[in-house]
């Protein structure tokens, strides 16, 4: 018999044999039962042999099937962690997260949230994770999102402009879930689209401003150049001054849209606070060598007061930081008579009342920008005093507004794009610091930046 366990190779050869054999054995006794062949010795011998061949060939000595080899049990699979509880999970989301619940449309007190999110917490300033959510978020429109998903089953969506001098904006949904005990929940989900927003807002208020603000210089330039090609061609006197004037345009032109193209980028990113590490004394002391030609040329002198380096270390932009003290700067020495005298001082570790302080008695004083105050929260304080004609009072408010220029100072040799207090303002919003402005008709005028310190 074949081996079972043998090869499918072995076992179909030993098939085809053993079918071999039979039909050599029984073919003589086939013919002899049929009657046509006698069972003869010749007969005989042949079944005989193939029987014998048959019966040698199966009793043949085969090798013994190796025993099995025992294989190792599989290992159990590596059980899996248990899965964080969904809590963990909308906790380290970037977005903030609320689930809401209400019962009763007529009573909008009743609405509740009652899971707010790190990111929920920290931008609608709440201390717990539950709580009413008109204590939370006060917008008409958010809370009309509220109800359309708690009562009507209904998706919501808003935009909403948190509070602050940042003025993010969000894009608002509430999303209705199954009710719980009889009780309606929502989830109440916020994207921030500032960045989206002020881009389009950006965009469209360079294209107003610079168009409004080249078109004069450029009406200008056209002007000239068709003089110099009429009636002023062989004039040399006419084509020296008239030259003069076209080069101080496009000068003008020029840092009209170096400082438009600098407010755009600073507007688009003011939202994202900097993450750097800055000194200020260090700052000032690079562009009081970078101005220290320009304040030769105008016989004014820099008063500095500046703390160790190493002191007065801020969270900021280099190079926005830079930015600030340098407009400044610029300014006072543009307003400050010859052998007149500026004064840069920077002071660290102060709270924001004390930085914004006033320092002359009889000055106006304004608060420009005021920043959200965290408590604890310690600032370093520059200040840049001209000894100018100082500013009058009723300018003061609108000293930030784009190409807003004091009237008087709109030409000459203090005209300017209008824009330098614009960009630091927008700068110093950004650092999330302050900026105040105190001036004294025939005394001077003060600019104060405030900006919190590192920890």
């Amino acid at each position: 018999m074949s081996d079972p366990f043998a090869p499918a190779a072995t076992r179909r050869r030993d098939a085809t044999v053993v079918l071999v054999g039979v039909l050599g054995a029984a073919a003589p006794l086939a013919l002899w039962l049929s009657g046509s062949a006698r069972l003869g010795p010749a007969l005989i011998a042949t079944a005989v042999v193939v029987a014998a061949s048959l019966a040698a060939y199966l009793a043949r000595p085969r090798p013994k099937r190796p025993p099995p080899v025992a294989q190792p049990a599989p290992a159990p699979p590596p059980a899996r962690a248990p899965a964080p509880p969904f809590e963990a999970i909308l906790e380290r989301l970037g977005d903030p997260v609320l689930l809401v619940a209400g019962a009763e449309r007529t009573n909008p007190s009743d609405r509740r949230f009652l899971f707010a999110n790190a990111a929920a917490r920290d931008l609608l300033r709440i201390q717990r994770h539950e709580g009413r959510l008109t204590t939370a978020v006060r917008a008409p429109e958010v809370l009309a999102a509220v109800d359309e998903a708690l009562f009507d089953q209904a998706p919501g969506e808003a935009l909403y402009e948190s509070g602050g001098v940042q003025d993010r904006v969000w894009r608002v949904r509430a999303a209705p879930l199954d009710a719980i005990d009889g009780e309606r929940l929502a989830l109440l989900s916020l994207r921030d689209e500032t960045e989206f927003r002020r881009s389009e807002r950006t965009r469209a208020d360079f294209l107003a401003n610079a168009s409004h603000e080249l078109r004069t210089p450029l009406a200008s330039l056209a002007g000239f150049i068709e003089t110099l090609r009429g009636h002023a061609r062989d004039d040399i006197a006419a084509r020296d001054k008239f030259l003069a004037i076209m080069h101080a345009q496009a000068e003008r032109m020029r840092r009209l849209i170096d400082d438009l193209m600098s407010l755009s980028r600073i507007e688009l990113g003011e939202h994202i606070p900097p993450s750097g590490e800055v000194d200020v004394a260090l700052a000032v002391i690079d562009v009081m060598d970078a101005l220290s030609p320009l304040a030769t040329e105008r016989c004014v002198a820099f008063d500095l007061a500046l703390p160790p380096q190493g002191e007065a270390m801020v969270v900021g932009d280099r190079d926005q930081i830079v930015q600030v003290v340098q407009n400044l700067a610029e300014n006072a020495l543009k307003y400050t008579p010859h052998g007149g005298s500026v004064r840069v001082q920077v002071e660290h570790g102060l709270d924001a009342v004390t930085a914004a302080a006033p320092t002359r008695v009889f000055a106006a004083h304004l608060s420009l920008l005021t920043p959200d105050r965290a408590l604890g929260r310690r600032y370093v304080m520059l200040r840049v005093a001209d000894t100018g004609p100082g500013i009058a009072r009723g300018y003061l408010p609108r000293l930030t507004e784009r190409f807003y220029r004091v009237e008087g100072q709109k030409s000459g040799e203090h005209a300017g794009t209008g824009l330098g207090l614009a960009i630091v303002k927008h700068i110093i919003n950004r650092h999330r610091g302050g900026l105040a402005v105190e001036s004294a008709e025939g005394q001077g005028a003060a600019f104060t930046a405030y900006i919190p310190m590192t920890t």
